[in-house]
This record gives structure tokens, C-alpha cells and sequence, in this order.
């Protein structure tokens, strides 16, 4: 069992309007497929016309809340996570209390009267997805909601801590807080590497983040953009995955690991000088539905046995299970109880 408040998320909390579309839509709005970027203004018509023209379901969303729900569906221990980010107060910041509350997530938003709930497009072709974000309130986090007595509590509460990449572009002045909290206090701190473009054109302020992480997660795809923007020669997934994990680290920091999910090819785990890989789940191409939430869904699981002190064996092993019930879905969304064993 899992303790109260055991898990921490913080991040960017999207109203996912999800919804299968065409080739002549992604081309309309020039959108590519397995890739994830903000909003523009040619985007912002995009919203509505999905929603007119197609099945829409929308499902509480964003990266960092995704893999909070996911740990709390496969603990079933209420309460076991918390998370905070910024809202707007209006109908959809409702809907997503609503469906983070009734998922047994405590959440501590932060209700912004100036802007609109964030939302995210997540544009389906042939089970492939694309997502487009606006985040509109969810880019309006501010430190001084963490450092509330009520917020700042759910911080000292928990021992593990999460946070994508994506919340580099909101407040890197609330992650360092909670990272410099972490060492302080011997907890565990942790963040993905979440999309190339964190890593092309936020890399200052993940660079500054990156030396308190004892646990960094990552797609192929993002390791080896990475590795590109630091003037590393290779495109080795292994090699990156190494060299990422022997980074500088913040004092007392005893060990890096990092965790890089390739797909339907191997997980790839690097930790003290060595490279793993384990095999995923594979899926009949037929059973296949939708990959948005995949990798969230795997940092999810992988954590759900991380908190209860599991081995590096049992987080993966947890992870692929979680991704692999998630792409059998449309969405980010999971049966009442997990079935892992």
C-alpha cells in the first residue's frame, strides 16, 4: 500500500478533445503525425472545427496529469497522488476537477479569472497521433500558488516528485523550488525529457533542472534530439541514454537513472555505468486504437511500483502494462482496476 500524498505531479493540466480525423485536416493545419507542439495562431480555428466535425471526447489531460492518473488507477490507494497546475474558472476547468477528483487524484489547482481552461488537440490517423496544445491557464502557474501553507504541504507530504518537460515553459522558477526541496531532503525528483522542442529551445532551463533528477524518462525520438543539441555524435539510443544518466549531478545525489521507451522496440534503462533493455508488450496492429497517453501511461505504471519501493524490473515491467491497456483505448483512459500482477 501505498502512503498518502506518496506521489507528487506538477504540470501543465489540458482538457484533451480528442478525436479520429482525415489526411485533408492535418494538412489543412499542417500537422505531422507522433509529434507534439503549441499552439499557433493558424491552430486556433482548429478547436472548434473538431468539435463540429468530428467525434470529439474530451478527457482530463495534459502529460504530467496523465501519468499521475495512471499511477493512482494502478496504486487504488485514494489520495495516494496529488497534483497542481493552473485552470481557468469556467465549465472545462469543472469537467477537469470533476474527472481528476472522481479518479481519486488530490488536486490543488490554481484557478486563473483571465484565461480559459488550456486545451489539447489530440488529432487521431490510423491510430497515430498528433497533439496540439494551447495552453492558455495552464501557462499561468505561478510560484506563489506553490508556496502556500496548503500547496507547499503536499510537497513536504510526498517522497517522489514528477514533472514533464512541458512545465520548463511555464514556471521553471516553481520546478526549481520543488527540485532544491528534493535534494534538501533526500526525496526522490524526476522529469521527462517530454518533447524535442523542450529540449531545442528550453534548454537553458532544463539544463538547470537536469543535476536534481534522480530519474529522467524519454522517447527515442526526444533522447536523440538531445543528444543532437549537445553536439553528441551518435544517434544510439543506448549510448544517449548512458551518457544523459552520467550528466553533472546536484551534491548528494547518489545515482541518475534513465529511462528511454522506444515504441514497440525495447525499453532502454541506463543506470551505474550500464545499459538494460526490457521488452514491451506487442500489440496486434488490428488491437491497436490510439498512442496518445502511451508514454505518460508507461512513466505512470513504471511509477506506481517506484513509490512502493519495487525493482527496476517490476517499474518497467508495470510501465509496458500500462501503455499497453492505454493504446487499446481512445485517450489517456483505463478500466475501473488494473489487472497487473
Amino acid at each position: 500500500m501505498a502512503s498518502e500524498g506518496i506521489l507528487l505531479g506538477m504540470g501543465n493540466p489540458l482538457l484533451d478533445i480528442s478525436a479520429v480525423v482525415d489526411e485533408d485536416f492535418l494538412n489543412k493545419y499542417d500537422i505531422k503525425l507522433n509529434n507534439a507542439i503549441l499552439a499557433e495562431d493558424k491552430h486556433v480555428p482548429m478547436y472548434e472545427e473538431m468539435a463540429s466535425k468530428y467525434s470529439v471526447e474530451y478527457i482530463a489531460g495534459g502529460a504530467t496529469q496523465n501519468a499521475i492518473r495512471v499511477a493512482q488507477w494502478m496504486l487504488q490507494t485514494p489520495g495516494a497522488t496529488s497534483f497542481m497546475g493552473c485552470i481557468g474558472k469556467d465549465k472545462f476547468g469543472e469537467e477537469m476537477k470533476r474527472a481528476s477528483t472522481a479518479a481519486g487524484v488530490n488536486v490543488h489547482y490554481r484557478e486563473d479569472e483571465t484565461a480559459a481552461t488550456g486545451t489539447c488537440a489530440v488529432c487521431v490517423v490510423g491510430g497515430e497521433r498528433s497533439l496540439i496544445a494551447n495552453l492558455s491557464a495552464a501557462n499561468c502557474y505561478k510560484p506563489d500558488h506553490l508556496k502556500k501553507p496548503e500547496n507547499w504541504g503536499l510537497v513536504e507530504k510526498a517522497k517522489y516528485i514528477y514533472i514533464a518537460g512541458f512545465f520548463l515553459t511555464v514556471s521553471p522558477e516553481s520546478i526549481l523550488l520543488v527540485a532544491e526541496h528534493a535534494a534538501a531532503n533526500n526525496k526522490v525528483f524526476m522529469m521527462n525529457l517530454s518533447a524535442p522542442f523542450i529540449c531545442e529551445f528550453f534548454k537553458d532551463a532544463q539544463e538547470k533542472v537536469l543535476p536534481y533528477c534522480s530519474y529522467i524518462f524519454g522517447n527515442e525520438t526526444e533522447a536523440q534530439t538531445f543528444a543532437k543539441v549537445h553536439g553528441w555524435e551518435t544517434e544510439n539510443v543506448e549510448e544517449i541514454a548512458l551518457k544523459i544518466s552520467e550528466l553533472p549531478k546536484a551534491p548528494g545525489l547518489p545515482k541518475r537513472t534513465v529511462v528511454i521507451t522506444q515504441g514497440a522496440d525495447p525499453v532502454v534503462v541506463a543506470e551505474d555505468g550500464k545499459v538494460k533493455t526490457f521488452p514491451v508488450i506487442l500489440l496486434p496492429k488490428e488491437k491497436l486504437v490510439d498512442t496518445n497517453g502511451a508514454g505518460d501511461a508507461f512513466v505512470g505504471g513504471f511509477l506506481s511500483q517506484l513509490v512502493q519501493g519495487k525493482s527496476i524490473e517490476d517499474c518497467v515491467r508495470a510501465g509496458c502494462y500500462a501503455a499497453n491497456v492505454i493504446i487499446q483505448r481512445s485517450g489517456c483512459t483505463y478500466p475501473e482496476k488494473p489487472d497487473f500482477q
